[in-house]
């Protein structure tokens, strides 16, 4: 039974007892008992009251006891119900660090873009964060910039439609003339902008009879950093914070950290998990059992897609404990998102 169902069956008090008993273990990580519930000083209910709906939580599957005179624990359908009011809530979340996640330092290069997303989410959180860069499958050339950096040396830049980019430099054996790079970067933006990223498609509209034997000879020496686009846009997962997990604290958390070191080097049914989840609006959870990957059903994953206002492009996402932060990864993730957003905004506008 899903915690949406259950969580109508439930009385206020039992929702605030619940949250109490989560809250504690979060920042202790000692069983919850119902002594420490009822002698906060906010709670009105004297101790035998909070037993019996400790009791009660524990039987509908929220709570259980590592042992039969210690506190309570959340299971994952407790944490499931937390995460719920924590999103249903937002007088309950943390304020947002927009600081901690500024993508405009950024020099429009996705690349760096998602490489700062993760890196920066994972120092929020300090848990492994985990960035999907949008799928190279409808990438299309945006743009193309050829730029002589010496006499005989030349850079070609190309921007595809989902913002990847792609630098190339070029030595030749003879200094290169500097007409010849101005007229490549008109031509190939002329014959390529809009194309698709086939390398076998993009050859044939460069091969042109017409062209002059100079001219046909530049071409096939820069041809390579169109094929180069299509190999590095498939590199779509970013990863970082695997160090954090792997402290002796958290490793005790988290009995499945060698499944998750292992999924870490595949990265296909990690990148698979977070496109599954392309179609939300929203944050989404998945909470110990719920995990759609093996590997991660003894962890917890808050996620968020990024996109324009008519399509999600990706997702960004942590991974940790169950004994998680839910609040700050919430926020977190919700920030990291709209980051991208706005910064894809600006990628598709150029």
């Amino acid at each position: 039974m899903s915690a949406q169902r259950t969580k109508r069956r439930l009385t206020e008090r039992q929702e605030r007892i619940l949250t109490l008993v989560v809250d504690s273990y979060l920042k202790s990580a000692r069983p919850v008992g119902s002594r420490a519930i009822a002698g906060r000083d906010e709670i009105e209910w004297g101790a035998s009251t909070v037993r019996s709906e400790l009791a009660a939580l524990e039987q509908a599957g929220y709570l259980t006891h590592p042992h039969t005179s210690a506190g309570r624990v959340p299971t994952d359908s407790g944490y499931r119900l937390y995460a719920d009011t924590l999103l249903a809530s937002e007088r309950r979340l943390p304020a947002r660090r927009r600081t901690e996640l500024e993508l405009a330092r950024v020099r429009h290069e996705v690349d760096e873009a998602m490489r700062e997303t993760t890196s920066a989410l994972s120092r929020v959180t300090d848990l492994l964060a985990l960035v999907t860069a949008p799928p190279a499958s409808s990438a299309r050339i945006h743009r193309v910039e050829v730029l002589l950096l010496q006499p005989a040396v030349v850079m070609v830049v190309v921007i595809a439609s989902n913002g990847m980019v792609n630098k190339r430099v070029f030595a030749f054996s003879d200094p290169v003339d500097p007409g010849l790079v101005e007229w490549a970067a008109s031509y190939l933006n002329e014959r390529l902008g809009g194309m698709g990223l086939g390398a076998r498609m993009i050859s044939g509209r460069l091969a042109d009879p017409e062209l002059g034997e100079t001219e046909r000879g530049f071409l096939d020496e820069v041809g390579g950093a169109f094929t180069d686009l299509e190999q590095h846009a498939d590199e779509t997962l970013y990863v970082d914070g695997a160090a954090r997990l792997l402290s002796e604290r958290r490793v005790a958390e988290m009995p499945g950290i060698d499944a998750l070191m292992q999924a870490l080097e595949r990265r296909a049914s990690l990148l698979h998990m977070l496109r599954s989840a392309l179609d939300e609006r929203s944050v989404f959870l998945w909470i110990g059992d719920e995990n759609p990957e093996p590997e991660l059903r003894s962890m917890s994953v808050v996620g968020a897609n990024y996109g324009l206002g008519y399509r999600n492009l990706g997702a960004v996402g942590v991974v940790g404990p169950l004994r998680m932060d839910y609040a700050t990864a919430i926020v977190s993730v919700q920030e990291a998102a709209g980051e991208l957003s706005r910064f894809f905004e600006t990628v598709y506008e150029r």
